[in-house]
């Protein structure tokens, strides 16, 4: 195990959900709430010797595949019902993210609206966010080192709540958890960390360091990806994967892209239950090529093509290559998307966090010709 201090704390390696009691005694938490899912319990991860002193905490697993504003009220019901002093969250972007919304609420008064990003709540948020331990069973979000969670409101919004006080206290990456990771969650989990150390490299901010993490981890993710598809249990290929997504996370202060402002609203659809990780890699190779025409990006874009080795095709078209490997449809129809959503989808998608830091200014016209490209 392997000890790594930045932004959070993190516990990193195969064995590292040992460390998990003694984390809880650190933070001086004795009540935790667990918050996971049914499918989480269902493959036994919960079951497994180092979970077996949180038998006896309370747990909520009803968590939605987009955090919902009613499951985070529901779990912090429980919160409360059980007297807790702290949340571990075991599982993907969605459990982890939803417990951000818990820790939160625990300690702040107020409708969950009034700490949206784009609602002005970052300067809402303080350091009394309840303590938060982030144990991902994927490798692919990077929620265990973010600050933002992406919660849908009742409303329909899915809007993105950020501050540095919401980076879970501490991180326990352990790539054993991973192991029995269906192909398709390998596939559009590494996907979706793959999207995110392209869009934070080609962010137009200023920040060397998080570029030089999103290229270690884009290099890392492009070489382990396909071998952990093929062979779920090899122990390299799934550390290495689990390390891209995890540098993924630690660059998203710099800022995403128009990838992820269009998979944040077609993931607030009520007409279709959509995967993040999966509308991303849909997205990623179009809004590449709409990118590309800005010199900076072009420049950025052949460095990648340089470390993912690629001598006769372009990034955008590799990834189109990537996805078809690994099993990712190429039409969002397919998914069950309606067309006649398309035009809230670019409402949305203008509103958003992550559209500001896209490297090429786009319009709702545009994003509605990207949106039929891969229709």
């Amino acid at each position: 195990m392997n000890n790594i201090n930045y932004l959070t704390n993190i516990n990193f390696g195969l064995g590292a959900a040992e460390s998990l009691a003694e984390i809880l005694g650190e933070l001086g938490v004795s009540r935790p709430l667990v918050i996971s899912d049914h499918g989480i319990k269902s493959a036994g991860l919960l079951e497994r010797p180092v979970f077996e002193f949180l038998r006896t905490a309370p747990i909520f697993l009803d968590v939605p595949s987009n955090p919902t504003e009613s499951a985070v009220a529901a779990g912090l019901a429980l919160y409360r019902q059980g007297g807790c002093d702290g949340v571990v969250a075991i599982g993907g972007g969605s459990p982890i993210d939803l417990a951000k919304g818990v820790a939160l609420l625990a300690t702040h008064d107020g409708e969950l609206e009034r700490y949206a990003a784009i609602l002005g709540g970052l300067a809402r948020i303080t350091g009394a966010v309840a303590p938060l331990v982030a144990i991902p069973t994927t490798a692919g979000t990077g929620s265990e080192v973010g600050r933002a969670a992406l919660i849908t409101l009742d409303d329909g919004r899915k809007l993105g709540f950020i501050s540095p006080h919401l980076i879970p206290r501490r991180a326990i990456c352990d790539p054993g958890l991973t192991m029995g990771l269906p192909t398709a969650l390998t596939a559009s989990t590494g996907l979706d960390a793959l999207s995110h150390c392209i869009e934070t490299y080609l962010s137009p901010r200023y920040n060397p360091p998080a570029e030089a993490i999103a290229t270690d981890g884009f290099q890392r993710i492009w070489k382990a990806l396909p071998v952990a598809y093929a062979d779920g249990a090899n122990a390299e290929a799934r550390t290495e994967l689990m390390m891209g997504a995890l540098e993924g996370g630690m660059t998203f202060q710099k800022g995403l892209g128009a990838v992820h402002a269009l998979s944040h609203a077609l993931g607030g659809l009520k007409e279709a239950k959509l995967h993040h990780g999966t509308l991303n890699a849909i997205l990623m190779p179009t809004v590449l090529r709409w990118n590309v025409e800005v010199q900076a990006v072009a420049q950025k874009v052949d460095y990648l093509e340089r470390l993912a080795g690629l001598e006769h095709t372009t990034l955008a078209d590799a990834l189109d290559g990537l996805n078809r490997s690994l099993g990712i449809t190429p039409r969002l129809s397919e998914l069950g998307v309606p067309r006649h959503v398309i035009d809230w989808v670019c409402e949305r998608a203008i509103a958003d966090h992550s559209h500001p830091t896209n490297p090429r200014s786009l319009t709702k016209e545009d994003y509605a010709a990207i949106l039929e490209t891969v229709f």
